[in-house]
């Protein structure tokens, strides 16, 4: 239980919650934190994804008054929708259903949400976003959901199960659906991995990414795809970082997708060139995710990433990253 500080300026969303939590509830404010994640990881399509340490902190309190209290800042200010249609509160409203066979007709929330994680990028905001609504929503109502039902719950509003599971869960998660239900094994990233992510001003929309992909694939591309997608697992698996070099590499997506993203082959290859141990697209794009073993790499790799940036005239930012092996956390909860 979160010390209650005896000023009303001291609550992160501009009042001190003073009365319990109303019935039906455990609390009456939570603040849910959910990370990034970056999906494929070049030869592991739908299938391989990884929590980076880029965050959403998303702070929920219920209210007395019906009605919706929304702001956003941050990553999505002035373009993410202030309604219940904005993903959270979807998936905010699927999980008080759940837990309490309605949305409680007469209380209202006041939703403030801090975003680093940036939209259309390929850096899963959406999966993130569900995650943080179902998250909280177990969390203001006494956790009622396993694990389990928060992913599967997720997966149907979101439709990713690889980037919701990597947000949901955290570290580096394999993922399939089997029998219409998902079925994933985790564990820890090597803590000493480190990353560098080119994020283009240029957004992609998943949807038209996929409709990029052709309907059959040559076999000797998935053979080729499915001996690194099982490098990749082994060796992470066995702290073995070094695997990313041929793990990273795809014949599935990254060489159609490139025909809506001419830059990205340019990208790959200079990050390798530059001492990346393994560049790839993140999820459908538009960013690209290099890791490397040393700062020196890290920095010689963002800088590769700038240069072709420039002669393509892309704008963009560099930014240095970590894997996150913590998923959705409850950080305060009165």
């Amino acid at each position: 239980m979160v010390e209650e500080d005896p000023t009303p300026e001291a609550s992160p969303l501009g009042r001190r919650p003073s009365a319990p939590a109303p019935p039906g509830f455990r609390f009456r404010r939570v603040v849910v934190e959910v990370p990034a994640s970056t999906a494929n990881l070049g030869a592991g399509y739908d299938t391989l994804a990884l929590a980076l340490d880029l965050r959403n902190r998303i702070e929920v309190e219920v209210t007395d008054d019906p009605g919706l209290e929304l702001s956003i800042e941050g990553e999505g200010a002035g373009v993410l929708r202030v309604s219940r249609d904005n993903r959270f509160i979807v998936a905010l409203d699927t999980g008080l259903r759940w837990a309490l066979g309605q949305v409680p007709p007469d209380r209202g929330f006041r939703v403030k949400m801090t975003n680093q994680i940036p939209l259309s990028r390929g850096l899963g905001s959406s999966a993130a976003a569900t995650v943080a609504g179902l998250v909280a929503a177990n969390a203001l109502t006494g956790e009622s959901l396993d694990q389990r039902r928060l992913l599967t719950l997720c997966i149907e509003i979101e439709g990713h199960p690889d980037n919701a599971a990597a947000a949901l869960l955290g570290g580096f998660v394999v993922v399939a659906m089997v029998e219409g239900r998902p079925e994933t094994v985790r564990f820890d990233a090597p803590r000493d991995l480190r990353a560098v992510l080119f994020v283009p001003d240029l957004q992609l929309a998943t949807a038209d990414m996929r409709a990029a992909l052709p309907r059959d694939v040559p076999h000797r591309d998935a053979v080729f795809n499915l001996g690194r997608v099982a490098l990749a697992v082994a060796g992470l698996a066995a702290g073995r970082y070094d695997v990313l070099r041929a793990a990273t590499e795809d014949r599935l997506h990254q060489q159609y997708r490139a025909q809506a993203y001419p830059a990205l082959p340019r990208l790959i290859a200079a990050a390798r060139a530059a001492g990346a141990i393994g560049a790839c697209l993140s999820g459908s794009g538009s960013a690209v995710l290099a890791f490397g073993a040393s700062m020196q790499a890290l920095t010689a790799i963002g800088s590769a990433f700038m240069a072709v940036a420039a002669d393509a005239d892309l704008g963009g930012s560099v930014r240095m990253v970590s894997p996150r092996n913590a998923g959705a956390v409850v950080i305060e909860a009165e």
